[in-house]
């Protein structure tokens, strides 16, 4: 037991923040994270120390131990995993345990949420934190100051000296998030994040989501609470907006809000009143996450009026069965198409969400997708790479399929093994993905027996036999590093010409007055 004999606890957040593991040559940047902000704002008001350590890329052994001495003594040193950092994590965890063999090891976020057997099998961790963290440390670091016996305390797993395991009941949510403090914004170096940079703030003002898509953690982080019903929540809109100003009191370069929230309409009530709020109080341009089946045309044209200049919305498969039978997102295309259709008419920019590569699909089912995209106009898509998380219902799909290969999956490009949808297919949809919805909308505007001719000319070009889909995916990689490389010159040495090419390139005009 560490006992501290009266002193406040000195913690230090290890923050992995990358998924380009090969950027050594990175020194500002990186993303905010809410809930290390918010953790760090709770253990702040109970008279405790915190410090990060935000790791922008994949550090080698003595770089890391040599941050970790610079960074000073601490009692407790808390890992925040994401399940594709989990690999790089148990390496910081081995060293961190080498260079302080007397601190106090936990982990929390994620994957420690959803296998949290798994993390506490890491030799050299000594808890997991399960659920939301904020008043589980707490708790920890109180107790750990008195002298207390802390291995009761509710939402932590430890392993105990003798090897066994003891897990505490998980606390009941609480309902009323304003009860939690504004985040603390000055845990990071704030000013040079990567949206900083370009004068956007990233915001995170609700908690959970009451859906259950079947690739998503969500489902399984509701269920190892006991009060699972009130898992999704949100600040108040006045409390919303007091954690605005005092963002933009900070940092009043900030010309964007950037709502991270899972989906920021998710309550039409709370956000109609908010967005009201925000137009009078704020008024910056903004963007947020918003679902196609809750959405009217009135929110809509208040979204327009309080500053919306574009949307982010997960439209994920064009393919009505793989959304229904696979994702469970019971969301048809006349739904899709006809909520579409309201943005364009009140000029708000629309970015979709997709995913390539889920379990049985194959490049028809993808190319169904991309046509989808072309007939709601997308102004932007992002086609991810499906990722198989333990613990979700498609990773159960995937493997009882026999999709998911043996071996570390975040090492591979492709994660599932699929006769009917090799590697390279899925890397070519994912690669040509914008490519092809530009000219399918160019397809789709033509002049019926015209257009149908241009689309089936592009149907031979995504799914004919002799595409050569390794050499065009290599030649899309080359483009991509030269792309990735120009971004970063521009955020970093000239980032008020990148914000004018971003608002050039989002600037939509409605199509009715």
């Amino acid at each position: 037991m560490k006992n501290l004999n009266g002193r406040k606890a000195r913690m230090l957040l290890v923050y992995p923040d990358y998924t380009d593991r090969d950027t050594t040559a990175k020194t500002s940047g990186g993303n905010y994270s809410e809930g290390l902000a918010s953790i760090s704002a709770v253990l702040k008001q109970g008279g405790h120390s915190v410090s990060l350590m935000h790791l922008l890329y994949l550090h080698k052994e003595d770089e890391f131990k040599r941050k970790l001495t610079e960074l000073g003594e601490f009692d407790i040193i808390g890992f925040s995993i994401r399940t594709t950092a989990f690999p790089d994590a148990q390496l910081y965890i081995k060293w961190t345990r080498e260079v302080c063999p007397d601190v106090f090891i936990v982990c929390g976020s994620y994957h420690c949420t959803l296998v949290p057997d798994e993390v506490l099998a890491v030799d050299g961790v000594d808890c997991v934190c399960v659920g939301d963290g904020e008043y589980a440390e707490l708790e920890l670091c109180d107790k750990m100051s008195a002298g207390e016996d802390y291995t009761n305390v509710e939402s932590l797993y430890f392993k105990l000296p003798d090897g066994s395991i003891k897990k505490n009941p998980i606390r009941p949510l609480f309902a009323d998030l304003d009860r939690l403090p504004i985040p603390d914004f000055d845990l990071f170096d704030y000013d040079n994040l990567e949206s900083s940079k370009v004068g956007t703030a990233i915001v995170v003002v609700s908690r959970g989501c009451f859906y259950n898509c079947t690739y998503c953690g969500n489902g399984n982080f509701r269920k190892v609470y006991p009060n699972k019903k009130i898992y999704a929540r949100f600040r108040s809109p006045e409390n919303t907006i007091l954690y605005l100003k005092t963002l933009l009191a900070k940092h009043p370069y900030i010309k964007f809000i950037n709502f991270r929230d899972a989906i920021f309409n998710m309550f039409p009530d709370w956000f109609d009143t908010f967005i009201e709020m925000y137009k009078k109080e704020i008024g910056l341009p903004c963007t947020g996450n918003i679902r196609f089946d809750i959405l009217t045309e009135d929110t809509v044209r208040k979204m327009k009026e309080a500053g919306f200049y574009t949307v982010d919305m997960g439209l994920e498969s064009g393919d009505p069965e793989m959304r229904f039978k696979y994702l469970r997102r019971y969301q048809t295309d006349e739904m899709i198409i006809r909520c579409s259709g309201w943005f364009h008419k009140y000029g708000i920019a629309q970015l979709t969400y997709n995913i390539i590569g889920l379990p049985y699909e194959d490049i028809h089912r993808a190319l169904k997708t991309i046509k989808l995209n072309a007939r709601i106009k997308s102004d932007r898509t992002i086609p991810n790479i499906f990722y198989p998380y333990a613990g979700t219902a498609l990773y159960d799909i995937s493997k009882e399929a026999g999709f998911i290969p043996e071996g570390d999956l975040t090492k591979r490009r492709v994660p599932l093994v699929q006769p009917q949808f090799p590697e390279e297919q899925v890397l070519f949809i994912e690669a040509y993905f914008m490519h092809f919805v530009k000219r399918y909308k160019r397809a789709y505007a033509m002049p019926e027996k015209l257009g149908k001719l241009y689309e089936k000319w592009l149907d031979v070009r995504v799914t004919g036999k002799h595409v050569p889909y390794k050499q065009l995916v290599w030649l899309h990689d080359r483009y991509t590093d030269a792309r990735n490389v120009l971004k970063d010159f521009l955020v970093n040495k000239m980032p008020g010409l990148y914000v004018k090419l971003r608002m050039i390139k989002h600037h939509k005009k409605a199509q009715t007055k």
